[in-house]
């Protein structure tokens, strides 16, 4: 599953920086339904540790990570 995610959402957030990625993030992620799969995309280098630390603590799942250059994309999936 790891390799075929297919993102319910998206979200671009490219050019946007702290705390402007993860408030955005958390937007979204309240308006797709449970189960499903928000694609982020951010090159703020603060957003690789804020997404995972805040999808820890409010129990989101990262599905995938990866990052090319400055540029990373995040498979979030709501979980509650």
């Amino acid at each position: 599953m790891n390799s075929d995610i297919v993102a319910d959402a998206e979200l671009d957030c490219i050019g946007l920086y702290c705390p402007i990625p993860i408030a955005r993030t958390k937007e979204e992620i309240d308006k797709i339904e449970i189960g499903q799969v928000l694609k982020v995309e951010a090159d703020d280098p603060a957003a690789e540790e804020d997404i995972k630390r805040w999808a820890k603590r409010t129990g989101h799942e990262v599905l995938k990570f990866q990052k090319e250059g400055a540029q990373m994309t995040f498979f979030i999936k709501r979980t509650k």
